[in-house]
């Protein structure tokens, strides 16, 4: 990725050594502060953005938007954005079907079936999202994305703008959704306890790479990155954990060594020097950490 700054082209790596496997059913959460790479990660594993190296597999073949459309969706953060304005919401959530050549009558009943299982009127479908609430129109867009039967959910931020009981109405209809369909999600957000709930998994993000990835209890009683523990601490004010100072550096100019060193309160001399690999820190699956504390 680049970016322009007084005139010089300067290049940044978003997402670097990230390699994880989803099965099916499965939620495998992200989570870290703004501009870490979460939302870059979701965007390549829809196809919307090329990685510029290593491969995206669906299902054993190389994932393309020619050969997969459909089958892998995003929910994104803002439904008014995301949902034209122009349109019906029953307009938008039929719009995956109109390629299939589905009759006009079975679209229709398709469509109404649908906002019924995400909480919604089907007499809503001939209005405009101007007309709802921001719970409301996003439980269209969910409606729209997994109206298409996919494989796998992104959801990037998908309640982050959200009223906290809405957050939470909005969390529980997804995991219905996806026990009733066995949908795999990848869920992405800055909220840990968001991620805690929904998660089989979860992966922790700084500087494009994952921090720490390991089964969702585990990670949440056994943090091991001080990165993980700081979080925590912030999320659910856990004195195991110390909230560290500062912002994430200038990923166009990132610090030597480990990219967490300068805010780390266990930071050792090599920290400075080289970027640790990640480590299995043992347990019955595998449970990685990127810190020079292990391995």
């Amino acid at each position: 990725m680049r970016g322009i700054l007084s005139g010089k082209t300067r290049s940044l790596t978003a997402v670097a050594d990230v390699s994880f496997q989803l099965e099916q059913g499965e939620t495998l959460g992200l989570v870290g502060e703004s501009g870490c790479g979460k939302s870059t990660l979701g965007r390549m594993l829809t196809g919307l953005i090329p990685p510029t190296s290593g491969e995206i597999l669906f299902h054993g073949e190389k994932l393309s938007l020619k050969h997969h459309a459909g089958r892998v969706q995003m929910v994104f953060q803002n439904p008014f954005s995301s949902l034209d304005p122009r349109w019906s919401i029953g307009a938008s959530i039929a719009e995956p079907m109109r390629r299939t050549g589905l009759a006009a009558e079975i679209v229709r009943e398709k469509t109404e079936m649908m906002l019924r299982q995400v909480g919604l009127d089907p007499s809503f479908a001939s209005r405009r999202p101007h007309s709802f609430s921001g719970g409301q129109r996003q439980r269209a867009a969910i409606a729209r994305a997994l109206i298409a039967e996919p494989d796998v959910l992104v959801c990037d931020e998908a309640v982050s703008a959200l009223d906290a009981s809405v957050q939470a109405q909005v969390l529980n209809l997804l995991k219905d959704m996806q026990e009733m369909r066995r949908t795999s999600y990848v869920f992405i957000s800055h909220s840990f306890p968001a991620v805690a709930f929904m998660s089989d998994r979860i992966a922790v993000m700084y500087m494009g790479r994952f921090f720490e990835l390991g089964e969702r209890d585990a990670v949440l009683s056994r943090p091991a990155h001080p990165y993980t523990k700081s979080l925590q601490a912030a999320a659910f004010g856990r004195s195991a954990g110390t909230l560290v100072p500062g912002e994430p550096p200038d990923p166009f100019d990132p610090p030597s060594g480990c990219p967490f060193h300068p805010r780390c309160p266990e930071c050792r001399p090599i920290c400075r020097e080289r970027l640790p690999e990640a480590a299995d820190i043992g347990g019955s699956v595998p449970h990685l950490v990127r810190c020079h504390l292990y391995g």
